[in-house]
């Protein structure tokens, strides 16, 4: 991390150093569902997923966008992150982007592409807060414009 004030590109490294986070969805009638998820990080701080379409994530997705991600670790370290999920497309050339920045992360993505019902996501932030209690405590929020 930075030696001075810690900033959106501290939280874009921090990003960088998880392949796991903890996705929150909702259910129709409000139940909040968490999932375990592989993710990748673009350049931009969008997180790239892929799951089934008969997944709980997914149908809750198609729902409601709005989502929550919790990454944790190393020791005291966590970043809470709220932002929409939006579709990626599996063959699409304005999508391959994002596609691409997954396979970076997780190569064995490719594979399953073959699945029937794989589905891809991409979470673009709102808000976080990056905590970390080794430092006394040091937390920051962040907020993005949303479109």
């Amino acid at each position: 991390m930075s030696a001075g004030p810690f900033g959106k590109a501290d939280v874009l490294a921090y990003m960088r150093q998880h392949r796991l986070a903890v996705l929150s969805t909702r259910t129709a009638d409000g139940t909040p569902q968490g999932a375990l998820v592989g993710v990748a990080t673009t350049d931009s701080m969008a997180l790239i997923f892929d799951t089934v379409s008969n997944s709980r994530k997914h149908e809750n997705l198609l729902r409601d966008r709005r989502v929550a991600v919790t990454f944790c670790g190393p020791e005291e370290r966590t970043l809470q992150l709220e932002g929409v999920a939006l579709p990626v497309s599996k063959t699409g050339s304005e999508d391959a982007v994002y596609r691409e920045a997954y396979y970076l992360t997780w190569p064995d993505g490719r594979e399953r592409l073959k699945w029937p019902n794989l589905s891809y996501w991409r979470i673009l932030p709102s808000w976080a807060r990056y905590s970390d209690f080794s430092l006394g405590p040091l937390i920051e929020e962040f907020r993005w414009e949303t479109s």
